[in-house]
């Protein structure tokens, strides 16, 4: 009861506090002040006397030590021994006394005639004391008046070499200096006295404080009032209030002894030994543990328990209860909790429910986020359709059944992934079609609901199951399925079951619908992917590749690769990236293939293939992001090489993209050092080409960053772990090595699309490739037609001599009059036979329809004619005119050729 209330019974007096004489603190308060300061004087005498004493003891002691240690210093015995010992021991013995701190020594015969003394006209005179004791050997100390005032003096025997007593030192100290030393203690005394004083005169102030916030700085009659309320307001709260120590009653209310029916002697008791208490609240009451609204059965009351311990602010041990009556809170507290864990389970399917883009998954966490909470067995069904990504038909009634989940294993419902369809009288059939939920309490009266398969139908019931709420999975004004919660031994459904799972079946649909257009774009993207990408590997001879493609398990992204047959025995081989994923990286990746192929056809060297390249991407940036968002860049890498296998150079350029990895002969494993270019779309900044010589057999491996980048290990782990898979194996097939890379790198599958190539190189032995200088003159022609036939025939391929003798006439006479020195000719045998003249002029020849009349203008007509393909390539030494013809088994394969398309020869020299 706080001040307020005492001094509100009390009208016209006023309240003691703080320090009043008449509070109970104030009277303990005097009481303590008194009994301290006695305390405080006490010491200070105490400390008083002793200081006395041990000072006394003190100069005893040291007056002891100095005679001892002067009588038995090694000098002493020689000095007595001469004609004047006084004249010997005086100095010694003043320096001993000032160093000592004594304010005498004393060296006597045995007649106690001084040798020595502070005062020299004291010398020779007799020794104030008792030198008997000494004499026979001891020591012996005393208080004396002397030459010097009042002395403490202590007399040491000086003994010879047989223990006979030759002579006495006596030193000692003055009594009052003595005394000036107590004196100097005094104040220390006092000080040390008046401290505890205060320090204990502070405590008990503290102590008084405390007792006046524990007390209200009330009398002992208003304590007395203060009780007496106390404990009628106790027992007149309508709550039970114990007091338990160690399974012991102290302390039980009115209220208490009513709820528990506890009998009028039950304090002191102890709990187990009290009637009418059942072993549980025994139990708890008696555990001494926190408790908070615990709920307790008395007999037909439902009891609310709070129990708290009684020392946590220093106070008595044991635990106090409190007892309160909830029988009437009971419905209501239970419809709450029902309310607390409808809501709590629409918040979880809300976190749940659609964790993943995946329709099949998302079916089945709506199926087990339902049981056991709201259902005993869920089932799925769904449109086939939804799982393709498509619309489900309107006037479907085939559904897959995608989920079944219940609290047992066994239950005789239809199984997952089964086709099933619902007749138009079960209550799935009719949800599906209406788009409302149906309600069925009672299986067993549900007609509709047997006629669907009888005998299924029967053993569900014989099962358990009793009561069903079939819910359409609906979104955006469509059907996707439905959803059935079946009840088996607990209530059957209600109308607030059916709210709640329409609800529960509303918020899955939902995330149901989105994996539906998730798996449609998808669907789209791989399908846009892998039409996009080469389908198999194009016929050429220079390298022996493999690869491999490896979606990236979030869905299609940008990665890329193309092997490409160029003139002259020539294959490029290109890698790329494109950063992102879905539609717009996949339609990205194909419009970059396609301009790398396009560029291919010009024959154009890496560097200058990257630069169109960087242009074009440069300007889909633009026409997909319009002009508000100008120079906002894609995001692609490109690596782009040329292998020669007549020369076994390969030419390489990056824009962005990682250095491939070269497989040497011997088995190690190198990164070639290319100048890093820019990613595309960026624009201004050049490309770079490096050239290398490979030995044949050398493995070229060309890669996307998603096999080495991973979010468990860096790019450096990454090429290291590529080096150790790649090294040590030269003669593994480019297949095998595939295959070895993907299982070292990513056992368990990519995160990020993954493009690998590796291609191992062959080489055009000297006898597959002819050479010629050629002369600026025309006349030459006719030598080169034989070099070239002489050089087919020993290739066996004599029949393909005419035609090739026809098209070489045309381009080689065209580079001498139209072109500039030097000119050179090359002949090369692989799958076709293909014929290049070089020059050092830029002009490129074109074909043009030549009339009737013309005289000249079909040589390049006839080429074309004879030929599979012509074309121009561009070197920085000039240009080069190719043509390739097909042969087949030692057999030239070129069309017929009419007499009209030979008007014009005015070139050849025939």
């Amino acid at each position: 009861m706080s001040d307020t209330s005492v001094r509100s019974e009390r009208p016209g007096r006023r309240s003691v506090i703080g320090k009043g004489p008449r509070s109970v603190a104030g009277q303990v308060f005097l009481l303590q002040v008194a009994l301290v300061v006695l305390l405080v004087v006490s010491g200070v005498i105490a400390l008083f006397l002793q200081s006395q004493r041990d000072t006394g003891a003190e100069a005893r002691d040291r007056s002891i030590a100095v005679a001892q240690t002067f009588a038995h210093s090694p000098g002493v015995l020689q000095a007595l021994r001469t004609p004047d010992p006084s004249k010997v021991l005086q100095p010694v013995t003043e320096a001993g006394r000032k160093a000592a701190g004594v304010d005498f020594i004393v060296v006597m015969d045995t007649h106690g005639i001084r040798y020595t003394h502070p005062i020299p006209s004291k010398i020779g005179q007799r020794f104030v004391g008792h030198i008997g004791p000494s004499l026979a050997g001891r020591t012996y100390t005393e208080s004396v008046n002397g030459p010097l005032g009042h002395e403490m003096q202590a007399i040491v025997p000086v003994e010879d070499a047989r223990g006979r007593v030759t002579a006495l030192v006596a030193a000692g100290l003055k009594v009052k200096n003595v005394t000036n030393q107590v004196d100097r203690q005094i104040p220390i005394i006092l000080g040390a006295g008046a401290g505890a004083l205060v320090v204990s005169t502070g405590g008990t102030a503290l102590v008084g404080r405390r007792l006046r916030r524990q007390t209200h700085s009330l009398a002992p009659d208003e304590m007395t009032r203060m009780y007496e309320h106390h404990d009628a307001v106790l027992h007149s709260v309508r709550e039970g209030v114990l007091i338990i120590d160690d399974g012991r009653l102290l302390l039980v209310n009115d209220e208490g002894r009513r709820l528990l029916r506890l009998p009028a002697d039950a304090e002191g008791r102890h709990l187990s030994e009290l009637p009418g208490l059942d072993p549980e609240t025994v139990e708890l009451l008696a555990s001494g543990r926190e408790a908070t609204d615990e709920v307790l059965f008395a007999g037909e009351r439902l009891l609310a328990v709070n129990q708290r311990p009684t020392d946590h602010a220093g106070g008595p041990r044991g635990t106090v209860v409190t007892l309160r009556d909830t029988t009437e809170l009971q419905a209501l507290s239970g419809r709450a909790e029902v309310a607390r864990e409808r809501l709590k389970l629409l918040y979880d399917a809300g976190l749940g429910v659609g964790t993943s883009l995946d329709v099949r998954r998302t079916a089945e966490e709506l199926a087990r986020i339902a049981v056991p909470r709201f259902a005993d067995f869920v089932t799925v069904d769904l449109d086939d359709g939804v799982l393709h990504g498509e619309e489900p038909a309107p006037t479907a009634g085939t559904l897959r059944r995608l989920a079944v989940h219940g609290v047992r294993t066994d239950p005789p419902l239809y199984e997952q992934d089964r086709l099933i369809h619902f007749k138009p009288s079960t209550p799935q059939a009719r949800g599906y079609h209406t788009g409302r939920s149906e309600l069925v309490p009672d299986l067993s009266e549900a007609v509709g609901w047997r006629a669907q398969d009888p005998p299924r139908t029967q053993a569900v019931l014989d099962y358990g199951i009793q009561s069903l709420v079939s819910a359409p999975i609906r979104a955006r004004g469509v059907a996707l399925g439905i959803a059935t919660f079946y009840r088996a031994k607990r209530d059957p459904f209600d109308e607030e079951d059916l709210s709640l799972a329409e609800e529960l079946v509303a918020r899955a649909a939902v995330s149901v619908d989105n994996a539906r257009r998730y798996a449609r774009e998808h669907t789209l993207a791989v399908t846009l992917q892998r039409s996009l990408l080469p389908r198999a590997l194009p016929e050429q001879s220079a390298l022996d590749v493999a690869y491999r493609y490896l979606p990236a398990q979030s869905g299609v992204s940008g990665d890329w690769f193309d092997v490409i047959p160029l003139p002259g025995g020539r294959v490029a081989l290109a890698v790329g990236d494109v950063v992102g994923h879905g539609l717009h990286a996949a339609a990205t990746m194909g419009r970059l293939r396609t301009a790398v192929h396009n560029f291919s056809t010009l024959d154009l060297p890496p560097d200058e293939l990257l630069s169109h390249l960087d242009d074009l991407v440069g300007r889909i940036d633009q026409d997909d992001l319009g002009p508000e968002s100008a120079g906002e860049i894609v995001g692609a890498t490109c690596l782009y090489a040329i292998y020669d296998p007549v020369t076994r150079r390969c030419a390489m350029a990056r824009a962005g993209h990682l250095a491939p990895a070269l497989v040497r002969p011997d088995g190690t494993v190198t990164y070639p050092e290319l100048p890093a270019g820019p990613p595309l779309g960026l624009g201004g900044l050049p490309f770079r080409t490096a050239e290398l010589e490979l030995a044949e057999g050398t493995q070229l491996v060309l890669y996307t960053d998603g096999l080495i980048e991973d979010r468990n290990r860096d790019l450096d782990e990454g090429m290291e772990l590529l080096r150790r898979a790649l090294a040590g194996h030269p003669d593994r097939s480019p297949e095998a090595g595939c295959r070895a890379v993907l299982e070292e790198l990513l056992p368990e599958g990519p995160r990020d699309d993954v493009a690998l190539l590796i291609a191992r190189t062959r080489a055009l032995t000297p006898d597959q490739v002819a050479e010629w200088d050629v002369p600026a003159d025309p006349a030459a022609v006719s030598g080169l037609r034989r070099a070239v036939s002489e050089r087919l025939a020993r290739w066996g391929l004599e029949e393909a001599a005419f035609g090739m003798e026809l098209v070489l006439s045309e381009l080689v006479t065209n580079a001498i009059r139209y072109g500039s020195e030097p000119v050179r000719l090359r002949l090369i045998r692989d799958r076709m036979l293909i014929i290049e003249v070089a020059d050092g002029s830029s002009t490129s020849p074109h074909l043009r329809y030549a009339g009737t009349t013309d005289e000249g203008g079909r040589g390049l007509f006839l080429v074309q004619q004879m030929t599979e393909r012509w074309g121009t390539r561009y070197s920085p030494q000039g240009k080069v005119i190719w043509a390739e013809m097909a042969v087949r088994q030692g057999l030239p394969d070129f069309p017929e050729i009419s007499l009209d398309s030979l008007d014009s020869l005015d070139s050849f020299d025939l």
